[in-house]
C-alpha cells in the first residue's frame, strides 16, 4: 500500500517521541465518560464549516470519536470510533458506533475502501502508534476520499505523546504532516491555520489529503 512499511519508519522521530507521561492503560483513563466539548463553540463551528468546505458526506467514519461530531450537516452514514461506550451511545447523530483503543488495536475494523471520508477530530496527538493507524486509515478509504485531521492547543497533557508536548502549533502541524509523508500514498497534503491569529479563543488547525 506505501513504499515505507516497516517499523524502520519511526527512524524519522527522536528516541521517546511516542512515550506519554502516563502510559498506563488507556481504557482506565477513559472510562469514566466526560460529556463536555473540549474546544469552544467557536472552533467547533469552524470544525462544522471545514467540513462543509471540503464536501465531508456520504458514509464517513469519525476516528477518535465522542458523544459529539462537529458536523453542520450530518453525513448520510457516519460511523464513531472512540474510547467510551457511554460517550459513543449518546453520538446521536452516528448510524454505527464502536469501541476501540487505536493504542493497543491498530487495526480498524472496515473492508477495504469502505469511506468516502475520514476525520480525526483533537485527537491525532493521543496516537502512540501513528503510522499504522494512518496506514489503516488509507485503507479503508475510497481513492479519493480524505483524511482530515484537525486540533487546537488544548488537550488531555498526560495523554499527548511527549513529541507533542514538547513544540508548539507549528511544531504539531509539522509531526501531523510527517504522519501523511510516511504512509499512503497521499496526495493533495493541505496544511492549514484555520483561525484568524488575532483570533482569541481557541485555533484551530487542518491538515487534510487525498487518498490515492
Amino acid at each position: 500500500m506505501n513504499s515505507f512499511n516497516g517499523n524502520n519508519r519511526y527512524s524519522a522521530f527522536p528516541v521517546n517521541f511516542f512515550t506519554r507521561a502516563d502510559d498506563g492503560l488507556d481504557a482506565t483513563f477513559y472510562s469514566s465518560p466526560r460529556f463536555v466539548a473540549h474546544i469552544d463553540e467557536a472552533a467547533i463551528r469552524c470544525i462544522g464549516e471545514l467540513y462543509e468546505e471540503l464536501e465531508i458526506k456520504g458514509a464517513v467514519l469519525d476516528l477518535m470519536s465522542s458523544w459529539i461530531s462537529h458536523f453542520l450537516t450530518t453525513p448520510k452514514e457516519l460511523v464513531v470510533l472512540g474510547m467510551n461506550e457511554q460517550e459513543l451511545q449518546q453520538n446521536h447523530a452516528a448510524t454505527l458506533w464502536m469501541q476501540q483503543d487505536l493504542n493497543v488495536n491498530t487495526v480498524l475494523p472496515f473492508a477495504d475502501s469502505s469511506f468516502d471520508a475520514v476525520v480525526c477530530c483533537v485527537s491525532v496527538d493521543y496516537l502512540t502508534k501513528p503510522l499504522e493507524v494512518f496506514d489503516e486509515v488509507h485503507r479503508v478509504l475510497r481513492p479519493g476520499g480524505k483524511f482530515v485531521n484537525t486540533f487546537s492547543n488544548r488537550c488531555f497533557p498526560t495523554k499527548a505523546i511527549n513529541g507533542w508536548s514538547r513544540t508548539d502549533d507549528q511544531g504539531h502541524a509539522k509531526i501531523v504532516a510527517e504522519y501523511y509523508h510516511l504512509t499512503g500514498p497521499w496526495e493533495n497534503l493541505h496544511v492549514q491555520r484555520r483561525t484568524e491569529f488575532d483570533h482569541q479563543g481557541d485555533p484551530v488547525y487542518a491538515l487534510w489529503a487525498d487518498a490515492t
